[in-house]
């Protein structure tokens, strides 16, 4: 017989006032330095990962982020696995898909 985990199931995600009134108890910083670093890491993002940036963008120890150029697809004739029946997927224009990797600093965390 399976022995149940014991584990209390986890409660809300914390809010973002949450969290920079936690890094801010934690490092002695204002709120508003707090607020001014994570806008600056906002922009940081932004500028590796527009048009003219590399496409990744990597926070050492936690998580790489990078854009993957995903191409477009042509309409094509399926089967619905459901129904049996032949359907047709609509064709899809070419889009930039944002891959989010967890680095080892975040595997160990977890």
């Amino acid at each position: 017989m399976a022995t149940r985990s014991t584990k209390k199931p986890a409660g809300k995600p914390p809010t973002k006032s949450e969290i920079m009134r936690k890094i801010s108890e934690d490092t002695d910083l204002t709120r508003k330095d707090v607020s001014a670093v994570f806008d600056s890491l906002q922009a940081q993002i932004k500028k590796n990962l527009g048009r003219r940036g590399p496409g990744v963008f990597s926070i050492p120890g936690l998580m790489k982020i990078k854009v993957v150029r995903k191409p477009a697809t042509k309409a094509r004739k399926g089967i619905n696995p459901f129904t049996g029946e032949e359907t047709i997927f609509k064709a899809k224009p070419a889009r930039n898909v944002v891959k989010v990797t967890a680095l080892k600093g975040l595997k160990d965390m977890v």
